[in-house]
């Protein structure tokens, strides 16, 4: 889902993105989200900082997408590590998220 991008908000991922993050995180995404008119914006979950993501970290970040769908809001992943692309491909979620390079808005 490439489209342009109206307003766009940021938020950080925890170190560890699992069970005992997900409710603190999905808050502050949902805030988040809350924030972007509906059909013209844009969520990037950065995640340049986190360094395990388990089957809960997953399911909140695919819950995530699907309220930003909901919208028509896309969402990003920015700072994406090789083991998080990596359980992306393997759990087939790899082509959900667009993703946004380290240095770039």
């Amino acid at each position: 889902m490439r489209s342009r991008v109206s307003e766009e908000r940021i938020v950080l991922a925890p170190q560890e993105l699992g069970l005992d993050s997900r409710l603190e995180f999905r808050k502050e995404a949902l805030a988040q989200l809350a924030g972007i008119p509906r059909g013209g914006g844009r969520l990037v979950i950065d995640v340049t900082s986190t360094q395990s993501v388990d089957s809960t970290g997953l399911g909140v970040l695919i819950m995530i997408l699907r309220r930003a769908e909901q919208r028509r809001i896309s969402v990003a992943l920015k700072g994406v590590s090789e083991e998080l692309r990596f359980l992306l491909a393997l759990t087939k979620l790899e082509n959900l998220f667009e993703e946004v390079a380290v240095g770039r808005p």
